[in-house]
């Protein structure tokens, strides 16, 4: 079950819904056939700090048999909110305070690296079909952000 906690300044539905719309349109991007997963990270006056999708880090081999077998893909893929993050890191710029929109509910893995970059937001739409594999692990992590006082919403 996704609790939510309330947002920390007003929302707005029109810029929610363009990034979301433009964290859909990253995940795009990335080579995995089972899930595509995209990010934006936004600064506090809309301004767009960082983005990611899921896939292998720079220099790795995307290849179809690596990424169509997941004992090779799991290992070597960095999720979306981790590659915002860490492109965020290696450009030099701070996520504190920010704002993180997801085209899909981070998992717990994520929420701690989201927690630890300092979001204080997350963002991802209504109506994402959550596999039953991953549902106890987006509850921890929603618990998790809650705690860490990220607030969480879905929009």
């Amino acid at each position: 079950m996704i609790t939510h906690s309330p947002a920390t300044r007003p929302v707005s539905e029109k810029w929610d819904s363009r990034f979301l719309e433009l964290a859909k349109h990253i995940s795009e991007w990335s080579k995995d056939p089972s899930t595509k997963v995209g990010c934006v990270v936004v600064g506090e006056d809309r301004e767009i700090r960082s983005t990611g999708f899921n896939g292998f880090p720079r220099g790795i081999e995307d290849d179809s048999d690596r990424l169509e077998d997941r004992e090779k893909k799991y290992p070597l893929i960095c999720h979306a909110e981790e590659n915002a993050i860490m492109h965020a890191a290696r450009i030099g710029i701070s996520l504190k305070g920010n704002t993180a929109y997801i085209s899909w509910p981070p998992c717990s893995r994520c929420a701690r690296s989201l927690i630890q970059a300092g979001v204080n937001e997350v963002v991802f739409p209504t109506g994402v079909d959550v596999p039953e594999r991953w549902r106890s692990d987006f509850d921890i992590a929603i618990a998790m952000m809650n705690e860490g006082g990220i607030a969480v919403r879905q929009s």
